[in-house]
């Protein structure tokens, strides 16, 4: 297989490269760990997982530093994944695949349920330990210099959660932790999580009672407010317990909902205004932030959720794959409450949003950066740097090979916005091989590469940690 389908096949292979190959001219700034997440293995035995979200959780390091780039892999070792392997089938329920049970087996999972912790989303570091994240509240402690696996995260507090967010956000100003997360039952919570990233016990910010909860990737914050977004992908919690259908097959699109935007005060936890809009759905929100009366909220949305469904692996390696990119879409939300106004940003498609977190975040912007599709049925194939306000797009492009999400890193001396450079893992299923680009946040013109000696699968969010090792 010479195409984008490639990033879907499993890699089974851990190594450790001390010496890439580098072409090109690495920035003599530039030095740090990116580590990046993302699933690895689509089967277990004879039994395939469903969903691209639900492939075991593996790690790439890449470590940069005086013109050299090192790397090494490492399957994440969730409890998830050992239990499987030890099983030679799939032991616990992810997003979209229930392991195949006897009646009495689903019986008891009722009363003994095991949530997945195959963290494959995201990373962070919490109170000096890096961690890999998914949608449940079970962080895995990795070390950054081996990728070995420690354990879960034992969080020193009593806040009890059923989901979680894998993207919680860092106050540029403060450093303070925020979250978000959900309960399930009658009724259902919101809660906003805050803490440090100094230390592993959470308070609960605010609480907001729900019906019927929404399913909710990510949310958004301004420097005043945090914005949760709820689509109309809508859960009955009774379902979650005793339907047995994997976690997202029990919610269902419901567009006559509308979307609902809740603006909520950080400083006491009050939701101060309650905004609607037309339905639409989006994993990833890109940044927000206060202007006059209102909150401007930019989201890449798709017109349903019908997006989940094409992100099943048997669509994903078909002839006729989803772009798997949407488009960036401007929310402007009165504070007074009412009618949330929105445009589409750009027609340039986009998924994967990145901006300059420390200058950017909770404030009036410039850019954003994220993979693209030029060729729709091709996947993405591109990566876009967006004006936000024109909708202006520059692109990078090979023939052929298949970009990741694109990381920001500044420059430590830099003035504009977009000094820095971006850090993307590149497929190219021709030769079997991914890589490491570097291109020039400004320009888009390519610093340097370094390929890695087999393909990596494509892999969902990573982060760049100064002094980190590999």
């Amino acid at each position: 297989m010479t195409d984008y389908r490639r990033g879907f096949e499993s890699l089974r292979q851990e190594l450790h490269e001390p010496a890439l190959p580098v072409s090109g001219q690495l920035p003599d700034w530039l030095s740090g760990t990116l580590i990046r997440n993302g699933p690895a293995q689509f089967e277990v035995g004879d039994q395939d997982y469903n969903h691209w979200f639900d492939g075991h959780a593996m790690l790439h390091a890449f470590r940069v530093g005086e013109g050299a780039v090192a790397y090494r892999n490492r399957f994440v070792a969730s409890k998830s994944r050992q239990e499987a392997l030890e099983q030679g089938e799939i032991a616990r329920s992810e997003f979209a695949t229930d392991p195949c049970r006897s009646i009495f087996g689903r019986v008891m999972s009722l009363f003994t349920p095991a949530p997945t912790d195959n963290a494959s989303i995201n990373v962070a570091r919490l109170d000096n330990a890096y961690v890999a994240l998914t949608e449940t509240p079970l962080p895995v402690r990795f070390d950054p210099e081996t990728l070995e696996t420690v354990g879960a995260v034992a969080f020193e507090d009593e806040v009890d959660v059923d989901t979680s967010t894998a993207h919680p956000h860092v106050e540029p100003d403060t450093g303070r932790l925020l979250s978000y997360a959900a309960s399930f039952g009658r009724p259902s919570v919101y809660k906003i999580l805050e803490g440090s990233s100094e230390e592993r016990a959470r308070t609960v910010m605010a609480r907001l009672e729900v019906d019927r909860p929404r399913y909710m990737h990510s949310f958004g914050m301004t420097e005043r407010y945090v914005v949760l977004s709820e689509w109309p992908l809508v859960v009955n919690p009774l379902d979650l317990l005793l339907r047995g259908e994997p976690f997202i097959e029990n919610f269902e699109w419901q567009p006559e909902r509308g979307t609902r935007f809740r603006v909520v005060r950080k400083r006491d936890g009050a939701e101060v205004a309650t905004c609607h809009a037309e339905a639409a759905f989006g994993f990833h929100h890109v940044n927000a932030f206060e202007r006059g009366e209102e909150v401007v909220c930019d989201v890449v949305t798709y017109p349903d959720a019908s997006i989940i469904d094409d992100l099943y692996l048997d669509r994903l390696r078909s002839d006729a794959p989803t772009p798997g990119t949407g488009h960036l879409r401007r929310y402007r939300l009165p504070l007074a409450g009412g009618t949330a106004t929105s445009t589409r940003q750009s027609d340039e498609r986009l998924e994967l949003p990145r901006i300059h977190e420390g200058r950017a975040t909770g404030r009036p912007y410039q850019y954003v950066y994220g993979v693209g599709t030029q060729n729709v049925g091709d996947f993405t194939d591109q990566i876009v740097k967006l004006e936000v306000e024109t909708g202006a797009a520059a692109t990078w492009q090979e023939a052929g090979t298949y970009p990741g999400e694109p990381v920001f890193v500044p420059h430590p001396d830099g003035t504009d916005e977009d000094a820095g450079v971006l850090l993307s893992v590149v497929l190219d299923p021709t030769a079997e091989q991914s890589f490491l680009l570097v291109l020039d946040a400004a320009s888009l013109e390519e610093r340097a590469r370094a390929p890695v000696p087999h393909a990596i699968p494509f892999g969902f969010h990573g982060q760049f940690f100064g002094g980190a090792g590999a």
